[in-house]
């Protein structure tokens, strides 16, 4: 790692080999006040990002081994660090805002054994429906429910008029309904 032209290269390198305090008070004292402007600038209030700036220079002295001048200034990586930190931040406060009392986060509602077991037979009285259909009606039926295609897009897929497939979903649905109202 060379100092080149940038006189904060040769800081970092000064903490990098010996741990150089001076050397780090004085990075500190000049890109303190610069990291905790970015962070307000990119929306956190004045306290956190004097907290969050503190972090990142502190970063720096950890790290400072792992700076390379001929990837980066020193202004540019301690940057990237601060605003590594901030998605870091960014990230762990959406996460927080999720409101457990919100119903779509809640288990389903136990279903009683009898429940289940009236479910269970339905889906077999469908499926035993849907095998007494007609195959081009029972593929529509499969198109339209099972894959969630609208009309038009079994009319595309299949090649059939849009007419076409709407007449035969109504005559599979009236089959199907006659079919299901039997008793069992």
């Amino acid at each position: 790692m060379s100092a080149g032209a940038d006189p904060y290269a040769a800081l970092v390198l000064a903490i990098a080999e010996r741990g150089d305090r001076a050397a780090f008070r004085q990075l500190f004292d000049h890109y303190a006040p610069r990291v905790k402007g970015y962070l307000v600038r990119l929306g956190l209030d004045g306290a956190r990002s004097e907290e969050l700036a503190q972090e990142v220079l502190v970063t720096v002295w950890r790290k400072a081994a792992s700076f390379d001048s001929r990837r980066a200034s020193v202004s540019t990586w301690i940057f990237r660090i601060a605003r590594n930190r901030r998605i870091d931040i960014y990230r762990r406060d959406r996460t927080a805002d999720i409101d457990g009392e919100d119903p779509a986060l809640k288990p389903p509602e136990a279903v009683s054994p009898h429940e289940e077991v009236n479910a269970g037979q339905q889906q077999r009285r469908i499926a035993a429906a849907l095998l007494d259909l007609p195959e081009e009606q029972r593929d529509l039926v499969r198109r339209a429910f099972y894959d969630d295609l609208s009309h038009s897009e079994i009319a595309e897929a299949t090649g059939l008029a849009l007419g076409t497939v709407k007449s035969r979903l109504r005559l599979a649905f009236g089959k199907l309904r006659a079919l299901l109202e039997e008793p069992a």
